[in-house]
């Protein structure tokens, strides 16, 4: 009754559009007062570890990362790069538009950046070669998944601290499953485009190929870095972190895009996200651990046992759920509140939590494309100054590459776990 309660009061907190962190503390709170065997301090002691965590302190190192790429002039780079390559191909710049994403996703490791960064450049470039707004607008949001599925993932760090996984080994359980969505949605380009002919641009010449690749190989530098020093085990996530906003920094002085003004508003938009999203995981720490408490996880387990045995019954149960959730929770506060429940549940079932984990990530960045909450649909319209509507209505298609990939990455687990396995870390 306690346990129905709780998640009860959580549900219209949020339908009444309180922010998710309060909506966490309100319930836990009330009932940390109300049992008698439970104290403020302990609490204090929850929320507190939460975020007392070496593993979590890549997270505002990576938002920071991802915003001075935002300004560096790194994503004009990468688009120039990938012009001069593909700009002969027919519905070129919706490859473009992929293939930027991918090589900004080295430095992002979030959709939001990504949907802000491309969409100020493709968007506008793509309709002036005479693209479709909606189509234009439906790859831009569906090619900025590609960045929260490789490093430097955001919801990979988060869901490894929440799950107790290795950081580096869903960094890398991530990879591939984030080339299949590119194929995917080159796929879906190529459907799309296939019968319009006008849609190409002049052939570059190798040599201003050869000025574009050389003018973005510092900005491929960031992944080389960054990958290249946690497969070595030169440096942890967390210290790569560091060490990748120390690189993008310099990038950026060389480039001689930084200012004060610029690199302000870096730092306290950096600290305005760090903060709003550390303060959801201390709230869902404290939250998770009433939950614990209540035995949720294994309440859940009897009744998902109770009701299928099989692991594909489930995985589908699993799919459609997160789908749902992803619609009102961003990933961040949905991975901090599910994995806890589902996680054990998985385990169960004879799933690994690695694979389980990128099937959890993958659900409910599907859901910052999709309303009402769809982070990505409202950053889209903010940078084009394109009405919400109009953005909904160019992503959907994309939705059918985007279960494509979900399909394969839930019923493939091979696609997930190879790649750790061979570099070691599971």
């Amino acid at each position: 009754m306690t346990l129905t309660l709780m998640l009860v009061g959580l549900l219209v907190l949020l339908a009444l559009r309180v922010p998710v962190a309060i909506a966490l503390l309100v319930p836990s709170l009330i009932y940390v007062t109300m049992d008698p065997t439970a104290s403020l301090g302990i609490a204090v002691q929850q929320t507190t570890s939460g975020v007392n965590s070496f593993a979590i302190l890549a997270v505002p190192l990576f938002i920071l990362l991802g915003n001075v790429a935002n300004v560096s002039g790194v994503s004009d780079r990468l688009y120039s790069t990938a012009v001069a390559y593909l700009g002969h191909i027919r519905g070129s710049l919706g490859y473009v538009n992929i293939a930027t994403s991918f090589g900004f996703s080295w430095m992002s490791g979030a959709a939001i950046a990504d949907a802000a960064a491309m969409g100020k450049i493709q968007v506008p470039a793509m309709k002036q070669r005479g693209y479709k707004e909606e189509f234009s607008l439906g790859i831009t949001g569906a090619s900025s998944l590609i960045a929260p599925m490789i490093p430097p993932s955001i919801p990979a760090i988060i869901y490894a601290v929440t799950a107790g996984v290795s950081v580096g080994a869903l960094f890398m359980a991530g990879i591939i499953p984030a080339m299949v969505l590119i194929l995917c949605l080159t796929f879906m380009v190529w459907w799309l485009t296939r019968k319009d002919h006008h849609l190409i641009m002049p052939k570059a010449s190798w040599s201003e190929r050869g000025r574009a690749l050389l003018g973005a190989l510092p900005a491929f530098g960031a992944g080389v870095v960054i990958l290249g020093g946690i497969l070595s085990g030169i440096f942890t996530p967390t210290e790569a972190s560091g060490i990748g906003v120390l690189y993008i920094f310099i990038l950026a002085l060389i480039y001689g895009s930084l200012t004060w003004r610029k690199t302000y508003r870096i730092l306290l938009g950096s600290v305005e996200t760090s903060g709003s999203v550390l303060l959801i995981v201390a709230a869902a720490a404290l939250f998770g651990w009433v939950l614990a408490r209540e035995q949720a996880p294994q309440l859940a387990a009897d009744f998902i046992l109770n009701f299928t045995n099989h692991p594909i019954v489930f995985l589908i149960l699993v799919n459609v759920l997160l789908l749902i959730i992803g619609c009102v929770l961003e990933p961040t506060a949905a991975i901090l509140i599910l994995v806890p429940v589902l996680g054990p549940v998985a385990e169960t079932f004879g799933l690994s939590p690695i694979h389980f984990g990128v099937i959890v990530i993958f659900n409910l960045l599907i859901g910052l494309l999709t309303p009402p909450v769809g982070l990505v649909l409202f950053v889209l319209s903010s940078v084009t100054s394109i009405p919400v509507p109009k953005v909904i209505k160019g992503v959907l298609p994309f939705f059918i590459p985007m279960l494509a990939t979900l399909l394969v990455i839930t019923f493939v687990p091979a696609l997930s776990l190879w790649l750790p396995s061979l570099l070691g870390f599971a």
